[in-house]
């Protein structure tokens, strides 16, 4: 591609100007720069190196979803509401709307390769109301950091869990919470050493993913003593919430699927550090959810056929529920293997959250949306984004104290991480039901004629599921089963309306033009 066109930047020095020419003239001679021209044409001046391949990109979605973990950390939600027959249709009803989700961020994605993500795409989509994309932006950064701190007390529950499957001793919560804060830190140092690091492991993670798949679904059926029937597998009902009504209680069972599958958009938020991100960050955002969902029902199928006992993994003491299903079915010394390949995938998996946060805290401190511009914008010699990594570590060590007081009060912060995610998602999906010319540019990766009918049927299904995450899961409702989702995602909103209210309305207008043409 040309790079004739005399392109300066907004705030540089003459110096830097003629550093940045002569960078995009070299480029031009080595080869198309598409990417990068891409990101000059949407204002922004290049500023990560992309050393990001396809399998580096999709590894970090396919990390955020963590489909071993969200599986496995999340079964006995599907298993206690409808039970192995709300889990297999569960999945694959809730897998196939979030394909229909996938596809609409991915389309937006491909217009706009940018780190900023979701809330990029709301601001450009809308840029007469930059509250929307303030509020998206401060929402789903704040989403990203408690999704990492509950996948990192998820670490530290599966630790607890391989002490007393091992060893018979049970942790205590503050030594939990200790634990927690360890791979908050081991996270917030992966993290420190930038891009390549980020790639590798998330490549990494990929195969671990496949292999450890493998591995599991092949010790589930060849040890499990006594495989359940195809009729339990797909028919059987369960019901261990009180409520009355089986159509609910098995929609109830929904909150695992699509608690497991939240992540794929992740791919966005190192667009700028991707090879030709405009075709390679959407494949990787649909990609992502396509082998999540095949993955994620060979690895259900298998779980069901070889659970021995629904009601010994709802009264088990382990502090991973899914731990005493292994150990009825394999006993103790191979589910200290299974749970080891489940608790590395589960760090991997934490780590791209803070990934995601930390270059969402870089984007809005771009666009003048968050105070400390210059910390937050700061990249140090590994290009990594250090403050916005670190405040995520302090911030996820601090929601960790919780739970050493309260259980309950932790699970409703990290729950309402969940609806924070959907929220996130509604905002663009939103703009592209009702304002379909709001998109006024296209990618490579666009859905042509199908494009509206298939981001009416997200918007459907994510309105849905946010009303759906704030019901209460349990009857009759008391002060330990009541879900505080609600107060807590009122909680995160109301943040969010003082970050407007003091900050945002005085100085965000939009993105900010870092190079203009």
């Amino acid at each position: 591609m040309s790079t004739s066109r005399q392109l300066i930047p907004e705030s540089s020095e003459p110096g830097e100007k003629d550093a940045v020419q002569l960078q995009l003239l070299n480029n031009s001679e080595q080869g198309p720069e598409t990417s990068d021209q891409r990101l000059l044409d949407l204002g922004y001046k290049p500023e990560f190196r992309r050393e990001m391949s396809l399998f580096g990109v999709l590894g970090v979605s396919f990390c955020a979803i963590g489909i071993l973990t969200g599986m496995s950390s999340a079964y006995q939600t599907g298993l206690f509401s409808g039970g192995p027959l709300g889990l297999f249709w569960g999945w694959n009803i809730c897998s196939l709307f979030m394909l229909f989700i996938a596809l609409s961020l991915a389309e937006i994605c491909s217009a706009y390769p940018t780190m900023g993500g979701l809330y990029f795409w709301v601001c450009k989509m809308k840029p007469d109301s930059p509250i929307l994309g303030f509020c998206t932006g401060w929402i789903y950064s704040i989403a990203m950091v408690f999704t990492g701190t509950s996948g990192n007390l998820s670490v530290a529950l599966y630790l607890a869990s391989l002490a007393e499957v091992g060893q018979n001793r049970t942790l205590t919560r503050v030594e939990i919470a200790a634990i927690a804060w360890g791979v908050n830190i081991a996270s917030g140092l992966i993290n420190t050493v930038g891009t390549k690091a980020i790639g590798r492991m998330s490549t990494f993670n990929v195969w671990w993913t496949l292999a450890g798949t493998f591995v599991l679904v092949v010790t589930l059926l060849v040890k499990a003593p006594e495989k359940n029937s195809a009729t339990f597998v797909f028919t059987d009902f369960e019901n261990f919430t009180g409520w009355g009504s089986k159509g609910f209680v098995v929609l109830l069972g929904f909150l695992q699927a699509v608690y497991t599958l939240e992540g794929c958009e992740t791919a966005a938020q190192v667009a700028e550090e991707a090879q030709r991100a405009e075709i390679l960050a959407p494949i990787a955002v649909v990609g992502s959810i396509v082998g999540s969902w095949i993955i994620g029902l060979a690895y259900m199928l298998a779980l069901l056929f070889s659970v021995q006992s629904i009601t010994s993994v709802q009264a088990t003491t382990y502090a991973i529920p899914i731990a005493q299903l292994y150990y009825d079915a394999v006993g103790q010394k191979l589910t200290l293997m299974c749970l080891t390949v489940i608790v590395l995938a589960q760090f991997m998996a934490s780590v791209t959250a803070f990934t995601a946060s930390s270059r969402l805290f870089y984007a809005l401190a771009r666009d003048n949306a968050l105070p400390a511009k210059g910390y937050f914008m700061a990249l140090n010699k590994y290009q990594a984004p250090y403050w916005g990594v670190w405040a995520s570590v302090v911030v996820g060590c601090i929601i960790s104290c919780a739970y050493i007081g309260s259980a309950v009060a932790f699970d409703a912060i990290l729950s309402s991480a969940a609806i924070a995610v959907l929220l996130s998602y509604l905002q663009p999906i939103i703009i592209r039901v009702f304002w379909p010319q709001a998109l006024t540019e296209r990618g490579p990766f666009h859905l042509r004629q199908w494009s509206w009918p298939i981001n009416f049927a997200s918007f459907l299904f994510s309105a849905f599921i946010c009303v759906l995450f704030v019901l209460p899961t349990a009857y009759p409702v008391n002060s330990l089963n009541m879900n505080y989702a609600v107060v807590a995602v009122g909680g995160l909103l109301l943040i969010v309306a003082l970050g407007w209210v003091f900050w945002g309305r005085h100085h965000f207008i939009g993105p900010v033009q870092t190079f203009k043409m």
